[in-house]
């Protein structure tokens, strides 16, 4: 079974919105259906689990119901920190789930995300044991550590940013969540990182750039544009 974990935990305190960013409407529709939505509709994807703020769980319940999505198996309250966010997902699954099932982990705030995405980080995980949604670097890179000047570059080649979604049979998130230490679980903004952090390879799926996360508000204005050129080239065909 492929399950889709949405990690909506985050209170967007960049976004200056008022509210939760994932809960933002954009056209009169929250980001995090257009998130939900991409899984949804996606042929391979079996089951949907949420990791929620707690106070909007409910309200996540009638956007489910409101536009007709059915894959969702749970909402789940959320943890402090995005690691032990993932945690509370994990081990809900853990309940009524084998082990052996593949897990997506993405960002509610990923609302862009492609069907070719998403099968190219299924078929990655599957031969490689993990992968990750990754895009190489076309700006050139420098090194600071007080964001000042710098004196140090890198070839930009060799970077590569990281996205969402990754992903890894439920056992192995089990196994490497429990290697990890309570600093990395309050400090570590994702599993990809922490299996890095304790030894392990991951392994590069597809990316786009149009796999944007939103954290401000030009973010959303860039979104809102896209949406807008999409919809204009529909109602042209």
């Amino acid at each position: 079974m492929n399950i889709a974990m949405i990690k909506a935990g985050g209170v967007g305190t960049r976004m200056n919105a008022g509210i939760p960013k994932q809960f933002i409407r954009v056209n009169n529709i929250p980001i995090i259906i257009y998130t939900i939505s991409a899984f949804e509709k996606h042929p391979d994807i079996d089951e949907i689990i949420i990791v929620c703020i707690e106070e909007w769980i409910d309200e996540l319940w009638s956007y489910i119901k409101e536009y007709n999505i059915t894959k969702v198996h749970k909402i789940v309250k959320g943890g402090s920190t995005s690691m032990r966010s993932i945690k509370c997902g994990v081990d809900a699954l853990l309940e009524d789930h084998d082990e052996n099932d593949q897990v997506l982990i993405h960002d509610a705030n990923r609302p862009l995300i492609s069907e070719d995405i998403i099968t190219d980080v299924l078929e990655k995980s599957k031969i490689f044991g993990n992968a990750v949604a990754a895009i190489q670097s076309t700006d050139e890179v420098m090194i600071s550590d007080d964001g000042i000047a710098s004196s140090v570059y890198t070839n930009r080649r060799r970077i590569y940013r990281i996205q969402t979604p990754d992903s890894y049979k439920l056992k192995d998130i089990r196994d490497l969540i429990s290697l990890a230490s309570e600093e990395e679980m309050d400090t570590f903004g994702s599993t990809n990182t922490l299996v890095i952090a304790k030894g392990g390879t991951m392994h590069f799926a597809l990316g786009s750039e149009l796999n944007i996360r939103l954290t401000k508000q030009e973010d959303i204005t860039l979104f809102k544009g896209i949406l807008d050129i999409r919809s204009e080239e529909i109602n042209n065909d």
